[in-house]
């Protein structure tokens, strides 16, 4: 027995120690993340890799590309100079508060609606992309609209969403299946396991691109205002981002951004 008790004594002190050093430990809000990235010469964007047109992963050349990458690489240039080293880590609709809040990414630029239940987490910047959301369906099909969402109709969602809950809203008849993300649920509309797919407008005409045998149809039926997401506490960070998002705007490079990725897109326009 006394031998036993001496060995748990070095136990007990490291696990006093650990604690003691994780109390000791820095929040992620209380750490000025701008002058700790213009430091390092390095920033890291939370992103989407599953998304055309926003962020998608290029199996040929092993990159994530897209509006929003453009964007973020182009803010990032801009706030920390040319040499400043760009890390993009894939996220999704269900991963993307989490890996923020934990520090393992700087900002979100990744489909993301600004709603005053996120707002409570994290700051947004100033919209960067005014989105709406609206309905894929296969060409042919008779639903035209999201009022035709009613019972006997299924419409495919993402979880972490918040489109999910506005499919809800406006038609609270229609059965929801969530899936893990936007390939998953592209694919499984394609395989017929939902009627009609939804989220916004943007992602969906990336969507409708990619296989013309898919539309979207009824126009938007909410107003989903995309913002870059960044941790509480990080008012300087979120300064220069604004200062620069404007900058872009009043400077054409904004617009030369967008007509690169929707410019060709029939029928594409921002918001309602």
């Amino acid at each position: 027995m006394k031998k036993k008790n001496w060995l748990l004594i070095p136990m007990l002190l490291v696990l006093g120690l650990t604690v003691l050093a994780g109390c000791g430990q820095k929040s992620v809000a209380s750490e000025d993340v701008l002058a700790r990235d213009k430091a390092n010469k390095t920033v890291v964007w939370g992103v989407k890799s599953d998304t055309r047109l926003f962020g998608l992963m290029d199996i040929k050349t092993n990159q994530i590309q897209g509006f929003d990458i453009d964007i973020a690489k182009e803010l990032s240039h801009r706030i920390y100079g040319k040499d400043v080293k760009i890390d993009l880590v894939p996220v999704t609709s269900n991963t993307r508060l989490p890996l923020l809040k934990n520090g393992n990414v700087d900002a979100l630029i990744a489909t993301m609606t600004i709603t005053p239940e996120r707002q409570k987490q994290v700051d947004f910047s100033d919209v960067y992309f005014d989105a709406g959301q609206a309905i894929l369906v296969k060409k042919g099909s008779p639903i035209k609209s999201v009022k035709d969402l009613k019972a006997g109709t299924k419409v495919i969602g993402v979880q972490g969403s918040n489109s999910v809950d506005n499919v809800k809203k406006a038609a609270p008849d229609t059965r929801v299946l969530q899936l893990a993300d936007y390939a998953q649920a592209f694919t499984a509309l394609k395989s017929g396991q939902g009627d009609a797919l939804t989220t916004d407008n943007g992602i969906l005409y990336g969507m409708s691109s990619d296989d013309p045998n898919y539309v979207v149809v009824g126009g938007t039926f909410t107003n989903e205002p995309y913002g870059i997401a960044v941790n509480k506490g990080q008012k300087p960070f979120l300064k220069a981002i604004n200062k620069n998002l404007k900058a872009m705007r009043q400077d054409g490079t904004y617009h030369k951004i967008e007509q690169k990725w929707f410019g060709k897109i029939q029928g594409f326009h921002q918001g309602r």
